[in-house]
């Protein structure tokens, strides 16, 4: 069993009246299994309404399920039991910096967390300092949060749930409220956080170009499964992607539509580079007078 593991997940969005007789259902979750290893960094993807922010709720027991069973670590977030062991080991990063954070002064932010775990003041101090450094913010740490940029304030956030020593982040869309230099801060830092520290990262985005780099992109569709295998896997599958009315990265795009134009191209070109070193043998073939390699 990996690190989180759903079983024929089920959840449903219930209205009652006020006599507490249910008016609608609506199924975010139908039937969801899958499981993801210790370590991996983990990409979900689908557009609005497909069940992948309900799904991140599942994972430290904000929402609990209506069928179906959840693991984290081997624990099931049904069990009250270990309801705080479960958000200890999962810990989540949300959509707005300013949701999070509740310290005057950045450090004392961090700490917030592992003290209320109740853990000794000097290991607090020391988590402090090492979820700080993990995440590039060092020299912050007595700045008032107010004072950041988005993508700094979204680095802090992400330091306190380090502190907390969790064995997995969920982050849900954290680079949705950035401008792209506080995109690339941000995802810049949890690769290193995963390579460096080895905390598995499950990232749901709708930026294609911050999950080319995962190890794995899970595609979600009114609450199903629909996709799942490397980004170069996914990404071979273009005209699939857009029938679940999601967008690939512009280079595969490009690719793509050459190849539907009878360039010769292989599926899922990632990186611009990729797409160059494919397409300059062939213009060198076909004008050899223009161009140089």
């Amino acid at each position: 069993m990996g690190i989180i593991k759903a079983s024929k997940l089920i959840y449903d969005y219930i209205r009652r009246d006020e006599d507490d007789h249910v008016e609608e259902v609506n199924r975010a979750i139908d039937s969801l299994t899958l499981d993801i290893k210790k370590g991996d960094f983990v990409a979900i993807l689908g557009h609005n309404g497909s069940g992948k922010s309900t799904f991140a709720k599942q994972l430290n027991g904000i929402l609990l399920p209506t069928d179906g069973i959840v693991w984290i670590s081997g624990m099931n977030t049904a069990d009250d039991s270990h309801i705080w062991d479960i958000r200890k080991a999962a810990g989540m990063v949300f959509q707005n910096p300013d949701n999070q954070i509740i310290g005057n002064v950045v450090e004392e932010d961090v700490a917030f967390g592992p003290e209320n775990l109740g853990v000794p003041t000097d290991e607090i101090w020391h988590r402090v300092d090492k979820s700080l450094e993990a995440v590039g913010m060092t020299a912050y740490r007595l700045k008032s949060p107010n004072k950041l940029s988005g993508g700094q304030k979204q680095r802090v956030a992400i330091a306190g749930v380090m502190a907390m020593r969790p064995e997995c982040i969920i982050l849900d869309e954290p680079t949705a409220m950035l401008d792209p230099n506080g995109r690339r801060e941000v995802i810049a830092t949890l690769h290193e956080l995963n390579k460096k520290e080895g905390i598995t990262v499950l990232l749901i985005t709708h930026y294609m170009e911050e999950v080319i780099d995962a190890d794995r992109v899970i595609v979600m569709d009114a609450g199903c499964l629909v996709m799942d295998g490397t980004p170069r896997e996914v990404f071979s599958r273009v005209g699939e992607l857009k029938s679940y009315r999601l967008d690939v990265p512009q280079v595969t795009e490009l690719a793509w539509e050459l190849k539907n134009a009878g360039v010769e191209l292989p599926d899922g070109i990632l990186t611009m580079e990729e797409l160059m070193n494919h397409l300059l043998p062939i213009m060198k073939e076909q004008f050899p007078d223009c161009v140089t390699m």
